[in-house]
């Protein structure tokens, strides 16, 4: 999470004059990069398309209904996403709200939780104690502190937790996954985390800790416990005395880590030390190649948990929706977005801020998520595999931060290619079931297809493709729909 000022200055993604791609109205698309080693996509032109007021040529995607999520989740061996109680697939679409519990009122917090419901989120990430990230960390808007003794993790408060039982009991009402970090050690083991407190305080304090959290929500069936945070400790018996004292008490508790970027939690931990029961995908580095490095463990899931946030360093809107798509079209069981300033809701520790959070909540990053969630909720999104060998992407992929990525269904019904930018690619139409295939262009950016009717395709040969014109940001989506005889 946080040393996130600090990651991206060491990791400095230039794209475009602030958004990566520039679609301007006479409709050429500029590309500026600033990243040695990764294949660009040329500067040219794209043709102007219908205008997005032309209601005729296109169409809003529908947003999405789902059946009521029965809780808890669990992985299935051999899938790439969790499953509720029910056996019903659950893709992951997550908010980072990391000061949620100490920063927000109670009334706050149930707008903000509505808000992100209305939008179909259906997780959040947040931290259960904050060490610097809220206006009088680590006390609550209220002045409670979690330790009647600061940082001494063996005198609990029951007020403060009191307050954040009730907050996480709201998000349970209206069915939300909690990503839930009991002792967040913090980048570099420093300031904005727990881990001198910890290092203090020994295994046996941190044990019984684990211990009062695991009884405090021992009725929350919706939590999967984020362990360590933002840092790969050289004391690993920290982190795993809170995760023992945690499954004392709930044995069937599931577990994941959020490490240090560019290190996955299976990377770091043993299942003797943190048992994860799904993984995690935290970089700033280009999304695709790392995702689909995890995609070939099948025996566990895993999420994008952390990558660029809007509107910090470069986290532009393009840039979030880049990450989002790569991540669960090479096989993410979901991905976790960020905004400056919702992550930690304008706590005064952070100077430089780019607007009130609640002013946010509509930002274009935001319904860009929604828009995502949208598109894959109106297919059966839980049977795609990610195209690792370019099986159906045969050319135009390209690498780094522009990575063009594809996903397809075994059995041949349909797939899906994000692309980033604009470029002609090539898909080998031979992995499509039948004789023809529909195309459809979708725009991430807004949420709408071009055109109602689909362009019909014979399924044989390689098929060349070039983008229909200049979507909003200059990246697309394709869904290819094999055609039923």
């Amino acid at each position: 999470m946080k040393a996130r000022a600090a990651m991206i200055s060491r990791r400095t993604f230039y794209l475009s004059v602030a958004a990566g791609v520039s679609a301007l109205a006479g409709g050429s698309v500029f590309f500026r990069f600033l990243r040695r080693g990764e294949a660009q996509p040329e500067a040219g032109n794209c043709l102007p398309i219908a205008s997005k007021a032309d209601v005729t040529k296109w169409k809003s995607i529908e947003q999405q209904s789902v059946a009521t999520t029965v809780f808890p989740l669990h992985p299935v061996e051999g899938q790439r996403y969790l499953v509720d109680a029910l056996g019903q697939p659950f893709l992951i679409v997550g908010d980072s709200a990391w000061s949620l519990l100490t920063q927000l009122t109670t009334e706050d917090a149930e707008l903000y939780l509505n808000d992100r419901q209305a939008k179909g989120f259906n997780t959040v990430l947040v931290n259960l104690l904050e060490h610097k990230f809220a206006n009088g960390a680590p006390r609550n808007v209220y002045g409670d502190g979690p330790f009647k003794q600061d940082g001494d993790f063996s005198t609990t408060n029951d007020r403060y937790f009191d307050h954040a039982e009730r907050v996480l009991r709201d998000a349970v009402q209206k069915g939300f996954l909690v990503l839930l970090a009991p002792a967040y050690t913090g980048a570099g083991g420093g300031d904005e985390g727990w881990y001198r407190e910890m290092k203090a305080c020994g295994p046996d304090k941190l044990r019984d800790f684990g211990r009062y959290v695991g009884k405090r929500f021992k009725d929350f069936k919706n939590i999967i416990w984020v362990n360590v945070g933002d840092y790969n400790p050289p004391n690993k018996k920290l982190s795993e005395a809170v995760v023992e004292g945690i499954r004392e008490i709930l044995p069937d508790s599931l577990h994941t880590a959020h490490n240090g970027p560019g290190m996955h939690g299976l990377g770091y931990w043993s299942a003797s030390e943190i048992p994860i029961a799904i993984d995690t995908l935290y970089t700033y580095a280009p999304v695709a190649a790392e995702a689909l490095l995890l995609a070939e463990n099948r025996k566990t899931p895993y999420f994008l948990i952390e990558s660029a946030y809007e509107n910090e360093g470069d986290g532009t809107p393009l840039r979030t929706r880049i990450q989002a798509w790569q991540a669960v079209l090479s096989g993410a069981a979901g991905q976790v977005f960020g905004n400056n300033p919702i992550w930690y809701f304008n706590a005064s520790a952070v100077k430089s801020q780019p607007m009130q959070w609640k002013a946010a909540l509509n930002s274009p990053g935001t319904l860009g998520v929604s828009h995502l969630r949208n598109f894959l909720l109106s297919l059966p999104w839980f049977a795609l595999e990610p195209d690792r060998d370019q099986h159906l992407l045969v050319g135009g992929a390209l690498h780094g931060h522009f990575q063009a990525v594809a996903a397809y269904s075994p059995d041949g019904k349909f797939g899906i290619v994000y692309l980033p930018s604009p470029r002609p690619f090539a898909i080998d139409m031979k992995q499509f079931a039948g004789d023809h295939v529909a195309a459809r262009w979708f725009d991430p950016a807004d949420g709408r297809f071009l055109n109602s009717d689909p362009e019909h395709l014979r399924a044989s040969g390689r098929q060349e493709f070039t983008v229909p014109g200049c979507s909003r940001d200059g990246d697309w989506v394709l869904l290819l729909s094999a055609i039923a005889a």
